[in-house]
């Protein structure tokens, strides 16, 4: 297990430094002003509908289903049910783009109202959306090849092909003379990196012998069992992504740059979201499936408790850096041509408010996995529901006296309730039991996090002075230099909590990964 979790890991972190170096592209060319907020509308919504209806609730109804059919009866069944599943899917694709594209002007109005008040920007919102929303359809279909990859174990190509992304578009914003605008040549990438993706997950399917064909739709058995997954899924998978998809339609309120500022912010938090939340999402829920379908109660709680305690020490020290040193981060990376020093303040403190319910965003996948390896996509869901119903609230009563920052609260609060309300349930369910070893890593980790908070705030102005010191990538330098202090003194506080509480790497399994790879 992890072997896989290193190797979506890796690949993400490849993705994400990919997507770094995209933005910092698309805060020069772009801006924060009237072509950010159109561009993260359009960037914002087909991602949206690909975390809710695609990566979340899909893996979580299709995954379990699949290999109970692969492990009760044989690979034929599970291809049969894989074809059939792709088919009905492939048809929706194609009607909800075509919709799309005929309704997108009262698309954008419903999910952004706001810019119907300044006709440049809701012009330039609808034909960027437009050019984007082909993305949806291709991302989709990627979805449903990695899901089945995913099933067999194979994981790398599934946790690359989000690199083509950052690449592509990058290339498309390296020649965004050719453009209207760059806001023009980044949506254009956008859609062809879609196109690279689903051709990379097709091509290896296809390899390995599952490539998903056209088939008739039947409504058998197993398919049936799908779609009584899918629909609460559909919410219990995607509490964080309903509330961000609020912040859409929110943020499309405040004044011009609030938007951008909540695109940016969104942009730094999905680092560990997806280095860590997904990972652990992608590689925990096909192995607690497995061991539910052969009744090993043992091994799926030892690899959810594993997971969990290896994603508290990996995101605790993001947590720490987004809320004690936001500035620093964004001045670092964005700040430069259109980008200017409002813009990162403003930016800054939006990534405080997010770094604040980092942890339960990311912890909510492995709690949630315990649920769905099961089969139960219901409970999740209620549980969603009623966080996201106290967040929407927070939202609206916060949103006007502090602005984005208020609705990123909201967000944070949404991922914390959401977290508590599934560990309350999973400890009543027996489905989820923590061990002693998660209990003292999680001890080791939170004593590194409050060393590493004060050494930060310690040591954040000698290092704005080196910053300041080196030139034009200055600030890059010592941001790199901060992260590699702290890198230190938190994995040394963390290494000797944890062999002071008595917590072994045979414990962790991670004596089993060295000897593999020895």
């Amino acid at each position: 297990m992890y072997k896989s979790f290193l190797s979506v890991s890796g690949f993400t972190l490849l993705s994400r430094v990919t997507g770094f170096l995209r933005d910092v592209m698309l805060s020069g060319l772009v801006g924060a002003g009237l072509l950010g907020d159109a561009l993260a509308v359009a960037l914002r919504l087909p991602n949206h509908f690909r975390a809710i209806f695609g990566e979340g609730a899909f893996n979580a109804a299709y995954v379990p289903t699949y290999l109970r059919v692969y492990e009760k009866s044989d690979i034929w069944s599970a291809r049969h049910f894989a074809n059939q599943i792709f088919t009905l899917l492939l048809i929706s694709q194609i009607v909800i783009l075509a919709l799309g594209w005929i309704f997108m002007p009262g698309f954008i109005r419903l999910m952004a109202p706001g810019f119907a008040a300044d006709p440049a920007k809701f012009d330039l919102a609808v034909s960027l959306t437009r050019i984007t929303f082909p993305y949806l359809f291709c991302v989709t279909l990627v979805t449903m090849h990695s899901a089945t990859l995913n099933a067999h174990g194979k994981f790398a190509v599934a946790a690359f092909a989000p690199v083509l992304l950052n690449v592509v578009t990058m290339a498309f914003l390296a020649v965004a003379f050719l453009f209207p605008n760059a806001a023009y040549a980044a949506a254009a990438g956008v859609t062809a990196s879609g196109i690279a993706q689903l051709a990379l997950l097709m091509f290896s399917a296809r390899r390995l012998n599952l490539m998903e064909k056209i088939a008739r739709p039947g409504w058998g058995e197993d398919v049936r069992a799908f779609f009584r997954r899918f629909g609460p899924a559909v919410i219990g998978s995607s509490g964080v992504q309903i509330a961000m998809f609020a912040d859409t339609i929110i943020g499309s309120l405040l004044q011009t740059g609030g938007m951008s500022s909540l695109y940016y912010a969104e942009r730094l938090y999905q680092l560990p979201i997806g280095l860590v939340g997904v990972a652990a999402g992608t590689v925990l829920l096909p192995e607690m499936s497995r061991c539910f379908a052969r009744e090993d109660w043992e091994g799926a709680f030892t690899a959810q408790n594993r997971t969990l305690a290896m994603t508290i020490v990996l995101t605790a020290p993001f947590v720490v850096a987004f809320m004690v040193i936001p500035d620093v981060i964004v001045r670092a990376l964005f700040e430069h041509g259109a980008f200017k020093a409002g813009d990162s303040l403003a930016t800054a403190a939006v990534l405080r408010a997010y770094g604040s319910g980092l942890l339960a965003m990311i912890a909510i996948n492995a709690l949630r996995s315990g649920f769905q390896a099961m089969g139960d996509t219901k409970t999740p869901m209620y549980v969603s529901l009623g966080a996201l119903a106290i967040n929407l609230l927070l939202k609206i009563l916060l949103y006007k006296p502090l602005g984005a920052v208020g609705i990123a609260l909201a967000t944070s609060a949404n991922a914390w309730i959401n977290l508590g309300l599934l560990m309350f349930i999973g400890l009543r369910r027996y489905l989820f039991q923590p061990d002693d070893t998660l209990k003292g890593v999680a001890l080791a980790a939170a004593t590194a996090t409050v060393i590493l908070a004060n050494i930060s705030l310690w040591l954040q102005a000698p290092f704005a002075a080196l910053g300041g010191s080196l030139g034009i990538f200055g600030s890059l330098i010592a941001l790199a230099c901060f992260g590699l202090v702290g890198l230190v003194v938190y994995g040394g506080v963390t290494l000797g909590g944890c062999r002071a509480l008595g917590v072994t790497a045979a414990q962790m399994g991670l004596s089993r990964l060295a000897r593999k790879k020895g």
